[in-house]
């Protein structure tokens, strides 16, 4: 099934004032922990460095695995994947996220396995470990076994599409956002090997999924994951495809990281829950971001008062200052800024955006016409 969507504002709908209001307030942590996920024994033990978002109380609670993409260069200096935009709006439903690192990347151990040219023999040995991480989540006492949902970005795309044909026990269907994987070492034909991938990912893969491919992804382009998706399903592959056309806050790749893109991919995968008997309705609302008083810091307009910042990123905050209110400017001790504006929950969006790409806490510099940050040790 071949769904085309406009980008619309579905914000709103998202988050209706009355059930904010009368559903219990999540902690704005989202009670992050995180765990060194065991597989394994022995000599054979691998220990994956995991982040978890949980619900208030015990559970058990619906399962949804996050599996992360890959960056270029070493995989163990990738930051653990937080994917807050998109952890919130599972939380927020009751659900328990988990979002394990794999094998060599980050702070898990074990080593990352190429498999040159051969894309689908590389899908499969991620596949593998997924299927121990599904495994090993669905002993613990606050997970229920029997509601599922695999998610993959990228490379994680493409590692749980080659989860639609192993019945893994309590999967009930997939998310595949921007899912592939580009191998353009000497003598690969990296976009014809990913598209019979995806051919040999789909025999006898049962499990239910649905993709999001944007036409102005760095990555994979317009073209190709209408070729990967046609292979797929061609196969006998479960899958619808949404194409949702030019991801306006940016490169396409990254929507699911992106706060602006849960207004494109949340009503689709709504629908999609329904229809594989997963939870859809909102059960906690989110905390609002206060708004931090004025401060006497730094005048607005003063741009090397800004902290931790490099000439490029005052240069953002520069263009920040012509920008429309309300609006709001957000910094991490990592060098990273966020910003939001012409959104009545313009700080809280400008914190998420600026989170997404330092992987940690982020703090408000300025809100409107206001410096509001204060001088922290």
């Amino acid at each position: 099934m071949h769904l085309s969507i406009r980008l619309l504002s579905f914000v709103a709908a998202l988050i209706g004032p009355t059930a904010a209001l009368a559903n219990p307030v999540l902690p704005r942590n989202l009670n992050e922990e995180v765990v060194m996920l065991s597989l394994g024994s022995g000599l054979f033990e691998t220990r994956l460095e995991t982040t978890l978002f949980r619900p208030p109380g015990s559970g058990p609670f619906p399962l949804v695995v996050i599996n992360h993409g890959k960056e270029s260069g070493n995989p163990r200096f990738q930051q653990r994947a937080r994917y807050l935009a998109a952890s919130r709006e599972f939380v927020r439903r009751g659900y328990l996220v988990a979002l394990p690192m794999r094998s060599g990347f980050a702070q898990s151990s074990g080593s990352y396995v190429e498999a040159g040219c051969n894309i689908a023999s590389n899908a499969k040995l991620q596949e593998e470990e997924i299927r121990d991480i599904v495994a090993a989540l669905s002993q613990r006492p606050d997970v229920d076994r029997t509601r599922i949902l695999l998610v993959g970005q990228s490379h994680g795309g493409l590692s749980v599409m080659a989860s639609a044909g192993s019945r893994l026990p309590g999967v009930r269907g997939i998310l595949n956002f921007a899912g592939g994987y580009r191998y353009t070492a000497q003598h690969c034909t990296w976009e014809r090997s990913l598209v019979d991938a995806f051919a040999t990912l789909g025999r006898g893969a049962e499990t239910p999924s649905i993709w999001f491919y944007g036409d102005n992804d760095s990555y994979w382009g317009k073209a190709l994951p209408a070729r990967m998706f046609e292979a797929f399903t061609a196969a006998g592959g479960k899958a619808q495809l949404v194409a949702y056309g030019e991801f306006a806050g940016g490169d396409a790749h990254s929507m699911f990281s992106s706060p602006q893109g849960v207004a494109i991919w949340w009503p689709p995968t709504e629908r999609f829950l329904n229809e594989i008997g997963l939870p859809s309705e909102v059960r906690y609302a989110l905390p609002s971001t206060p708004r931090p008083a004025k401060t006497d810091f730094a005048d607005l307009s003063d741009i090397q008062a800004l902290p931790y910042l490099d000439d490029k990123r005052r240069e953002l905050y520069r263009k920040f200052l012509d920008l429309p209110t309300p609006r709001a400017f957000a910094i991490a001790i990592t060098g990273n800024v966020g910003w939001a504006y012409s959104q009545v929950d313009a700080t809280d969006r400008a914190l998420a955006n600026c989170e997404r790409l330092a992987k940690t806490g982020c703090t408000l510099y300025a809100v409107d016409h206001d410096v509001v940050w204060s001088r922290q040790e």
